[in-house]
């Protein structure tokens, strides 16, 4: 029983309840660690230690930290991280100096109250309650800071994923006539591809191939890799914007300097322009909520919608369809088809019932 060394850091050995028990002081300081020991010893001796996981001693902002520095940088993409980065701001300004073992519902229950005063929308406060949610069962499941996540069971602000907002034809034909023509093009492609903004500022002629009329995707939420094709206006804008390109790749959509479009001064010119046309209650990501619309209201199948548009789950999609009943249609009229068809169909004569002869 002590003392003992793994690499820099001091370790403590002793015995509870006839069990060995390891444990980490956490520090390299050989002093530190004899007090810390010292410490541990007089609660085992005055019946006052319990085994508790290494988290309990840990606070919000350190296990931040480590979820930032150890899982978000590495695993998530650059867009992806620096979302990570503000939802946590917001969650660290509240809890950073609580100790994990006092997290509670309680506690975070009053932490949504808060923000809604503050003005959060209910999307905003579920995206921190999910980032703190995953970096507490990275506590359980890898780390071993805790034995259960502790808010496992707090529910999820109500949000409202209907959307109502999609470009009719007559706004459409009034926004690109106040748009700049840089701006038009960034507009009928987005509409014509359901590409997020930073997609479409990101996109790069090496993912484009003007011969087979296929967008190839390399970088998105779900990090995966897909190939789209084209329709004829989103082609238009590409032969358009070929006759600019630089001679070794680049990006397709360039400023005036020949660089990357910067996002606020695209969302400042698209409201601008929304403005000038009286397009009103209209944001850029509405784009891709056109794209999905149309899409439905011409009859496509949503399985179809889901894969264009690159969503996780056909439940994400299904949101869409009350936008145009009338696409749903054919699928009751088929049973008009069925019941025409069946009435044309031969008939089979019926068979005479014989007459059984009557036995005295």
């Amino acid at each position: 029983m002590g003392l003992f060394r793994r690499g820099p850091t001091w370790w403590m050995s002793f015995t509870y309840n006839g069990r060995q028990v390891r444990q980490s002081t956490e520090t390299d300081d050989k002093k530190l660690a004899e007090k810390i020991h010292h410490k541990v010893m007089t609660e085992v001796a005055e019946g006052k230690w319990f085994d508790r996981p290494v988290g309990e001693r840990k606070t919000f902002g350190e296990m931040m930290q480590k979820y930032m520095a150890e899982h978000s940088l590495h695993n998530k993409t650059p867009l992806s991280h620096k979302r990570d980065k503000s939802l946590s701001a917001h969650l660290l300004a509240y809890f950073e100096s609580l100790p994990l073992s006092d997290l509670s519902p309680k506690l975070v229950s009053r932490y949504k109250v808060l923000r809604r005063q503050e003005g959060a929308k209910p999307k905003t406060v579920n995206n921190e309650l999910v980032l703190m949610n995953h970096a507490l069962n990275l506590c359980v499941k890898d780390w071993e800071w805790l034995r259960v996540n502790p808010i496992h069971k707090v529910s999820k602000e109500k949000v409202n994923n209907k959307i109502d907002r999609w470009l009719r034809p007559d706004e459409e034909n009034r926004l690109l006539a106040a748009s700049a023509a840089w701006l038009g093009e960034i507009i009928v492609f987005a509409m014509s591809t359901g590409l997020r903004q930073s997609e479409i500022l990101d996109l790069e002629w090496d993912r484009v191939d003007l011969f087979k009329r296929t967008l190839y995707i390399a970088e998105q939420k779900n990090k995966e890799k897909d190939v789209l094709p084209l329709n004829r206006r989103a082609m238009t804008v590409l032969k358009g914007r070929s006759s600019v390109r630089q001679l070794h790749g680049g990006l397709v959509f360039l400023n005036q300097n020949g660089g990357r479009i910067n996002a606020r001064n695209l969302i400042r010119a698209f409201r601008n322009a929304c403005d000038k046309a009286g397009v009103k209650r209209f944001r850029f990501h509405d784009l891709r909520h056109t794209f999905a619309t149309r899409l439905v209201q011409a009859g496509v199948d949503l399985y179809t919608v889901q894969k264009l548009g690159r969503w996780k789950s056909i439940s994400m999609v299904e949101r869409y369809a009350h936008h145009c009943p009338e696409s749903l249609r054919p699928g009751v009229e088929a049973l008009d088809k069925i019941i025409t068809n069946l009435s044309q169909l031969p008939q089979k004569p019926k068979k005479r019932a014989t007459e059984m002869p009557v036995t005295p």
